[in-house]
């Protein structure tokens, strides 16, 4: 099962990030999502869970975070914001001790650590906003075998 993962896209989402989806199993967007991107999103036809984020209004209707029972482990979707940064990877993994990954965003910063369990695992900025480099987001491919991640950033646009 191929899962791609974004987040913080900020009511943009970069149009080379939006060709590949189609090609997936399932999409996962960890907060910060902003106006137009859920329903482009959802017009894809395929799965996709979407969380909220810190910029996200109250009444968008999704949740805090998410767990999907994947083949191979359990994903929990969560934004981050919720825990300081310095500990923020200690915190989600004492809170989610039973997943096998979890994704967040917040930070902006493409980040995949493997070190120890559950993976942490953040796309970056998948918008124009903040992008340190530019905008990135991460492949999962999920099977009952094993998981591998391809984190991809792409170029800045001049």
């Amino acid at each position: 099962m191929r899962v791609v993962l974004i987040s913080d896209t900020h009511g943009y989402l970069d149009d080379r990030i939006a060709a590949f989806l189609p090609g997936c199993d399932r999409i996962v967007h960890a907060g910060d999502v902003g106006a137009g991107v859920a329903e482009a999103l959802a017009a894809l036809e395929l799965p996709v869970t979407v969380v909220t984020g810190n910029n996200d209004p109250a009444d968008a209707g999704w949740p805090v975070s998410a767990e999907l029972d994947l083949p191979g482990g359990r994903l929990v979707v969560i934004h981050g914001h919720q825990w300081p940064a310095a500990r923020r990877h200690r915190r989600l993994r004492a809170a989610y001790p039973d997943a096998r990954a979890v994704v967040c965003g917040h930070s902006h910063r493409q980040v995949v650590d493997r070190d120890q369990a559950p993976w942490i695992l953040n796309p970056g900025a998948a918008g124009r906003t903040r992008t340190y480099g530019g905008p990135g987001y991460i492949v999962l491919d999920a099977d009952s075998q094993g998981w591998r991640v391809d984190a991809r950033q792409l170029s800045r646009r001049p």
